[in-house]
């Protein structure tokens, strides 16, 4: 049996420009169903809005993305994420990471990501990747971009 995971985002009326954004970063094609195009009339509020959205990539990048209604109860704020003495402090529940096989290819989708970001930890070398880096991006998902390397086990 194969099985797949796709990282499936939660937004408050922003997941359009979120799933444009990681189109321009990624690549890959764009899908987005709005509340309207199910059904809802579009004159009530919030039928513009993302009820299915998706961005996939022939590199295997693959993301998720809707609009939670706005009778929803909001989630509390997760303290911010930072990293000190090479450590991640954070009361984020996830992290979306991506990972590469070369520090170019992965150093590229980095500088596309941190546009408009809030940087956590610069990408670089590390002690344990060719390239790591992680960061905040302008709709509040924090990314770890790292390039692969081969573990002996």
């Amino acid at each position: 049996m194969a099985i797949t995971t796709t990282t499936h985002l939660n937004f408050r009326g922003d997941a359009r420009a979120a799933l444009e954004f990681y189109r321009s970063v990624f690549g890959g094609h764009l899908t987005v169903v709005a509340y309207g195009d199910f059904g809802m009339p579009e004159d009530l509020p919030g039928a513009d809005k993302v009820v299915f959205g998706q961005v996939t990539a022939d590199s295997g990048f693959r993301i998720m993305a809707y609009d939670v209604p706005d009778q929803a109860p909001a989630a509390p704020e997760a303290a911010a994420t930072t990293r000190e003495h090479g450590m991640t402090l954070t009361g984020e529940r996830f992290f979306v990471s991506v990972r590469g096989e070369t520090a170019e290819e992965v150093g590229a989708l980095w500088d596309r990501l941190a546009d408009g970001a809030e940087i956590i930890e610069k990408y670089g070398p590390s002690a344990w990747a060719p390239g790591f880096g992680m960061l905040t991006d302008r709709f509040g998902v924090t990314w770890i971009l790292d390039v692969a390397v081969a573990y002996a086990g």
